[in-house]
């Protein structure tokens, strides 16, 4: 008997044999997912509390090094009493939010798994690693490459100015960029939920590259902080390789794609 008149009716059987839940239901289990996430989150920020200082130590680094780089005061400011405390707060909130990502992670996993066929099931792993990885790596090469070298620019455009950098407004410079990089790194993510539900094609997002790159560009110029070319181009340089390993990504999950393959072990 052929394999494919066996696998049929298997994954009749396995369709059949899956979970079904009514619209409140859903409600039910998302509420549930939400209130798991939202006290890990409020575990981690209450543990990051006691380092917030430490924290902010890192992330204040880039800037002491490129005030010290152009000979200028290493001292950020606060405006009003209210900002170091609220600033703290943010950051450790921030910070517990990474702690728990794996936990939230595994919350969405969850919610979405029932869904899922069982062996779609086996991508749990894959999907959380390859998710806090990349977005670590894209915060990692904001935070080392990207935030440098744009500080470094803007300090000399005023270079003929006192800068008086108030401790908020530089958080939240670093917080984009850094946040920003390491969404941007998840995009093999996105497609890979797009290419598996087969909304999103190999052949598509190679026939659109020109298309892709015009808006990775305009992407890049959006969110660079300084309108050099060379800042724009380091920020536009990791997307275009994420593109590709995008690509690649939609080539091995896309349905046709699987469908060949397994056609062509038989």
């Amino acid at each position: 008997m052929p394999e494919s008149a066996v696998a049929e009716p298997a994954l009749e059987q396995e369709a059949e044999s899956m979970p079904t839940m009514g619209f409140l239901d859903h409600l039910e289990e998302l509420r549930k997912r939400i209130v798991y996430s939202i006290a890990a989150v409020g575990v981690g920020c209450a543990a990051a509390w006691g380092f917030h200082e430490r924290i902010y130590d890192i992330m204040q680094r880039p800037i002491m090094d490129a005030l010290h780089k152009n000979g200028l005061s290493e001292k950020l400011v606060f405006l009003n009493p209210t900002e170091p405390f609220n600033l703290y707060i943010k950051i450790s909130a921030l910070a517990g939010l990474f702690l728990t990502s794996p936990f939230v992670l595994y919350q969405v996993w969850m919610f979405i798994s029932p869904g899922l066929y069982r062996r779609e099931k086996k991508y749990v792993v894959p999907f959380m690693v390859s998710t806090i990885a990349l977005f670590c790596a894209g915060g990692y090469f904001g935070y080392r490459i990207v935030y440098p070298s744009a500080l470094d620019i803007l300090l000399k455009f005023g270079r003929q100015f006192q800068p008086m950098i108030t401790i908020g407004e530089y958080t939240q410079l670093f917080l984009s960029i850094i946040l920003g990089m390491g969404l941007i790194f998840e995009m093999p993510i996105i497609v890979f939920f797009l290419a598996f539900m087969g909304i999103l094609t190999p052949g598509f997002m190679l026939k659109n590259l020109r298309y892709a790159i015009l808006i990775i560009f305009v992407i890049a110029a959006i969110v660079t902080p300084s309108p050099d070319i060379v800042n724009m181009c380091v920020f536009a340089a990791p997307m275009l390789g994420l593109y590709a390993v995008s690509v690649a990504v939609a080539w091995l999950v896309h349905p046709e794609q699987r469908e060949r393959r397994a056609q062509r072990a038989r």
